[in-house]
């Protein structure tokens, strides 16, 4: 069997088999702390917000579960079960120009991706989000937002697309080069245009009209030295009733954007605290390590793929009858995520730590207690599980979890 073969598949059946075992640990530990509210949670939470924090964090392990069974089946049978081989067929069978074919060949499997994976993003909308309260999406609105996104993706992913593949076949041994540097000035421009051009076709945006709380976050923002476009408000409640807070954009395209759930949810000091946690991910230059470190790996891993487009082993072990510059790129995009699972841990550490870091300065800059109470409420109110498994947590959190979180705060908060 082709070498290429053998190692995808042992890679395919280790990633599958963690990620099951995590999520069974993960719904394992959740169930056996469900009758208690954990300390120092238990004088701010009802233990019935906890069961429901703990009942549908389960729904969702349980769908993932069986979502990441059909995608590992899915994988076999675009590989060693013939998909490749009869999609790209039919496309050869156009006889268009390369660069055409590929693009068709391309947008195709990831809109056959797409449909695939569409239940399971209806059943979740529709089913866990609509039954634990979370839901406020319509039908009409789900398909409107699912249009829109396949419009989005084709207005700015076929130019990059066509140009990759075109550096692929024309810019010779060190193509990937000339390729990441288009990528990387197409991820700096998405990022500096996407407040203003992309994120109003999907949310309204309206600059923040409460004066006493916009004086308060003014006066926050002076004392930690950032400029913005303006601070608005997002109609998060549209699709769901979970509340979040972020700031997004380079450069004077920086743009501070509450959900209006979350200021519903909040009180002006807590609002204040969250933003200050925000801001620390700025002034402790957390944006700027993330787009560098995303930048070099993606440089590494287009080398990396400059390499197996020369390996025939490489197409035709993975499903492929001939070799092509869209082969090697689609055949790519399945192996990396697979072949990058187990660093997730070191990445969900640095994210971990730089959550800490900005927590400290939020701490520094406005009132901890505050953003204690904050973290609780949002704990409570987007029902995250307050007793997390350590390993699952180590593998996939991005924040820390809730009590380490929180007693790390409270002991700046003693520290002062």
């Amino acid at each position: 069997m082709n070498v290429y073969t053998i190692a995808f598949f042992l890679l395919l059946f280790a990633v599958t088999l963690c990620r099951l075992w995590l999520s069974v640990r993960q719904s394992r530990n959740i169930r056996a702390h469900r009758s208690r509210v954990p300390s120092p949670f238990d004088r701010q939470i009802s233990l019935s917000d906890h069961q429901k924090a703990a009942d549908y964090t389960v729904a969702r392990s349980r769908l993932g579960r069986i979502e990441t069974i059909f995608d590992a089946i899915v994988l076999c049978g675009w590989t060693i079960g013939g998909g490749f081989a009869l999609l790209d067929g039919a496309w050869r069978g156009l006889e268009w120009g390369s660069i055409a074919t590929g693009l068709g060949f391309v947008m195709s499997f990831a809109l056959i991706g797409g449909l695939l994976g569409l239940p399971f993003n209806l059943y979740n909308t529709f089913g866990i989000e609509e039954k634990f309260g979370f839901n406020h999406t319509t039908p009409k609105l789900f398909i409107v937002d699912l249009v829109k996104g396949v419009i989005v993706s084709l207005l700015l992913g076929a130019p990059l697309l066509a140009a990759i593949l075109w550096f692929m076949g024309n810019a010779g041994t060190y193509w990937w080069v000339y390729a990441w540097i288009v990528w990387a000035g197409f991820s700096l421009t998405l990022t500096w245009a996407y407040p203003t051009l992309i994120a109003p076709w999907f949310n309204r945006f309206a600059a923040l009209e409460d004066q006493s709380l916009k004086s308060r976050i003014e006066s926050l923002l002076e004392r930690c030295g950032f400029r913005s476009s303006g601070v608005f408000v997002m109609d998060g409640s549209r699709r769901s009733s979970h509340g979040n807070a972020y700031f997004t954009g380079l450069g004077t395209a920086k743009r501070i954007v509450f959900f209006d759930t979350l200021l519903k949810s909040l009180e002006p000091p807590e609002i204040e605290a969250v933003l200050a946690h925000e801001l620390g991910h700025f002034r402790r230059h957390h944006i700027r390590k993330r787009l560098i470190t995303m930048l070099a790996l993606g440089l590494a891993a287009l080398a990396m793929l400059g390499w197996l487009k020369t390996q025939p082993g490489f197409f035709v072990g993975l499903g492929f009858e001939e070799m092509s510059d869209y082969a090697a790129l689609t055949l790519f995009m399945i192996v990396a995520p697979l072949a990058g699972y187990f660093a997730s841990p070191v990445a969900a550490l640095l994210s971990r730590k730089h959550e800490f870091e900005a927590d400290a300065f939020a701490v520094e800059h406005s009132d901890g207690s505050a953003l204690i109470d904050a973290l609780v409420k949002l704990y409570r109110d987007n029902a995250s599980t307050l007793t997390p498994d350590r390993l699952h947590s180590i593998f996939y959190d991005s924040h820390p979890p809730a009590p380490i979180r929180v007693r790390h705060i409270e002991g700046l908060v003693r520290q002062q």
